[in-house]
């Protein structure tokens, strides 16, 4: 049977060293592979190798570009390979590494009969969660980069490593900072298990790196769900409406800036035909186009859609608009969920305004288009 691997994510090193340091005590015989890519701006990666007993290998690794996806595809998985007799394969990332990459770069045809990918774990350190989500800094400033020009913010980092693992595990703190870690946790990634006390199962059947991506991805996320916990809110708001982007351009900072997190899908008058994804954390905002709505594919292109994503799609149908839906969420302390309600309804188009017509709404000042048409164009 293929070896079990795990990889082991978090921005919070000494909360990741603990996790895998357990591990090495729970399972004889584990190995742990380490990359530090605190050079890896010149093309230079230490690489470390250790088991329960201590280093077994200690390498400088040069890279023809320095990446985390050369790293991966150039040393991770030949020495993942290389020591794949081992009874458990652990692999501690980076601070800002994001596990979907890696996951999705071992999930290749080279590894499926040696290695399995069983669990993708995000170490949080509980006294630090909290001020980390709401960080504006980029990586660089923090010096924690990545690649040569990353220009990812912290918070940012961290909020994905939480949304696509598959079970988090707290650490340090006392039972205040534990129990508003988890408070905030339940928010930002509501389906996740969250382990203090103990250490998920790593050693049963492969991941599938297709569904995991789905669990995050703009048309096909489990977003979170309305709930108040302490002081910790999450706001949903769902309508049909197409909004207006330059009413939606001018509310955008006021809307990342009241909450920690928020996310979504939503669609614009001017772009009607394309579902664009909301990302924002800390104050700092992305909009993407995320491709179209399902509704404005032609019926015969359906068969290449994804299963998750016809699902996806069916939840929000309606005779009128199809699967277009304003689809956002917004987590932080004590938010006001009637004055966001209230800001974004007054970005909709109005009754009059809708009846329209596309025709008429493609003569809006569109002010996202200085970002969605660079994108298209990069």
């Amino acid at each position: 049977m293929p070896t079990p691997v795990v990889l082991v994510a978090g921005l919070h090193a000494s909360a990741r060293t603990a996790t895998v340091d357990r591990f090495l005590a729970d399972h004889p015989g584990a190995v742990v592979i380490h990359h530090d890519l605190r050079e890896v701006i010149s093309g230079r990666v230490e690489r470390v190798v250790r088991d329960a007993s201590g280093v077994r290998d200690l390498a400088e690794v040069r890279l023809a570009h320095g990446c985390v996806t050369c790293t991966v595809r150039e040393d991770l998985l030949p020495q993942l390979l290389q020591h794949a007799a081992a009874p458990l394969l652990v692999v501690d990332l980076w601070d800002s590494v994001e596990p979907r990459s890696v996951a999705e770069a071992l999930d290749c045809e080279e590894a499926h009969e040696v290695l399995r990918l069983t669990s993708v774990l995000t170490a949080l350190h509980t006294e630090h969660l909290p001020v980390d989500i709401t960080r504006g800094e980029r990586l660089a400033e923090a010096g924690r980069s990545a690649a040569t020009g990353d220009r990812r913010y912290l918070a940012e980092v961290l909020a994905r490593q939480i949304e696509y693992a598959t079970a988090l595990v707290l650490h340090g703190g006392d039972e205040e900072d534990v129990d508003l870690a988890r408070a905030l946790l339940a928010h930002l990634a509501p389906v996740t298990p969250v382990f203090a006390d103990s250490l998920p199962d790593v050693t049963g059947t492969a991941l599938c790196t297709q569904e995991l991506a789905e669990r995050v991805d703009p048309a096909t996320a489990l977003l979170p769900c309305d709930a108040q916990t302490g002081e910790v809110t999450t706001i949903v708001w769902r309508r049909l409406r197409p909004l207006h982007p330059a009413r939606l351009f001018e509310a955008v900072d006021e809307l990342v800036t009241e909450s920690v997190r928020s996310r979504g899908r939503f669609w614009l008058a001017t772009r009607h035909n394309r579902m664009l994804a909301w990302d924002a954390v800390a104050g700092a905002v992305s909009v993407e186009d995320a491709g179209p709505w399902l509704a404005a594919l032609p019926e015969a292109a359906w068969d290449q859609i994804s299963p998750a994503r016809r699902t996806a799609a069916s939840l929000d149908w309606t005779d009128a608009l199809g699967d277009r839906v304003q689809h956002l969420v917004f987590t932080g302390p004590d938010l006001d969920r009637e004055r966001i309600h209230a800001l974004l309804d007054s970005c909709l188009l109005t009754p009059a305004e809708a009846v329209s017509g596309s025709n008429l709404w493609a003569g809006y000042d569109d002010p996202f288009a200085a970002i969605l048409d660079l994108k298209e164009i990069a």
